[in-house]
């Protein structure tokens, strides 16, 4: 499984725990049990999962300040906020190049997203990457 793929268990898991309005370990653990992948893809799935729900309300706060002075994060579709917190974790946290992340959230956003999506995620992540000055590193 590669980067992009463990990516997109990410990112399904992180929703579906959301939507169940559920994010303990045992969650976590009852997903990936049953997902079929390698001990080495679960435990790195797992382990980028607990950050991003540990990271929430961090990330939510980068969400809200990118956005338009009228916007609120809860008018955000579940799965534009998923697919921003894994971006914003991966060009924060894991310090992974902000051209990679943005790229693999807008083909999240095409994939999983509304017509307005991939549009809508690549502005709030260029506006991420522009006000921490992270183009220049």
């Amino acid at each position: 499984m590669n980067k992009s793929e463990i990516r997109e268990e990410i990112f399904k898991l992180i929703y579906s725990l959301e939507v169940q309005k559920c994010e303990s370990e045992d969650q976590i653990n009852i997903y990936l049990e049953n997902s079929g992948l390698s001990d080495k893809e679960k435990n790195k799935i797992k382990e980028d999962t607990i950050k991003i729900i540990e990271l929430e309300k961090d990330l939510n706060n980068e969400i809200e300040k990118n956005l338009k002075s009228e916007w609120k994060i809860n008018r955000i579709s579940k799965i534009n906020t998923t697919i921003l917190k894994i971006a914003i974790f991966e060009i924060t946290y894991k310090k992974l190049p902000y051209k990679i992340s943005i790229n693999e959230a807008v083909e999240l956003a095409k994939k999983y997203g509304e017509d307005s999506s991939a549009s809508f995620v690549n502005g709030i992540l260029a506006s991420i990457v522009k006000e921490n000055n992270l183009a220049e590193e």
